[in-house]
């Protein structure tokens, strides 16, 4: 039983979020606004990748720079094994030499390559948030003029009626206040006619009297 009320409640949840999803399709600005959120997180994932781009600059940066240090260094070693006569040491410090001066090529062509994407993406990035607010002023453009479209509708609608029923709602109000007079009217004279009718028989008493002397 429990999983029969289970299926049953996941059955009528994903029938009402077909709904709405479908109600949501047939109104533009909420399809705007899940463009909207799309394209943001769309723009958020490049500013990190731009962010990361920076990181790889500055390490292209740091490694050429410390590739170019040793090269120099081991330029200045080369030298000294030279004058002092010490072969090997010279030729392990050639050797070395000329491996820090290839990484260091190496490396600056990577950081030349790396700010160029780097300024791509930047490049990019501006276009992307320009294009965003540029949505945004559109959509609250569109906004404003659903707004006023349903003001409108709503306004029209009103005077519809207002125009259509106006003279049929002032009869129905008069006739009710011409039928709540003549009942007040009509129960305030049954309520005083004994009293009229005693009263009217004192007088006719007395002009009896006043006959029979």
């Amino acid at each position: 039983m429990a999983n029969l009320f289970t299926r049953l409640k996941d059955s009528i949840t994903a029938d009402l979020h077909e709904a709405l999803d479908q109600k949501e399709q047939k109104n533009p600005i909420a399809m705007l606004n899940q463009y909207l959120r799309e394209s943001e997180k769309e723009t958020e994932r490049v500013r990190k990748l731009v962010e990361r781009q920076y990181r790889l600059k500055d390490e292209f940066s740091h490694e050429f720079q410390k590739a170019q240090d040793m090269a120099d260094k081991r330029t200045r070693q080369a030298e000294i094994a030279e004058k002092a006569g010490e072969t090997d040491m010279y030729e392990f410090a050639i050797k070395e030499k000329q491996e820090y001066e290839a990484r260091a090529e190496r490396l600056q062509v990577s950081r030349r390559d790396s700010i160029e994407q780097l300024e791509a993406l930047e490049r990019k990035y501006e276009e992307m948030k320009h294009k965003l607010k540029d949505m945004h002023v559109k959509r609250m453009e569109l906004m404003g003029r659903e707004n006023i479209a349903r003001a409108h509708h709503r306004m029209n609608q009103v005077i519809k009626e207002t125009a259509d029923k106006p003279y049929s709602r002032f009869s129905e109000i008069d006739r009710y206040i011409e039928d709540l007079e003549y009942k007040v009217n009509s129960a305030y004279y049954h309520n005083t006619f004994d009293s009229k009718i005693a009263q009217l028989e004192k007088e006719v008493e007395k002009q009896e009297e006043v006959q029979a002397k």
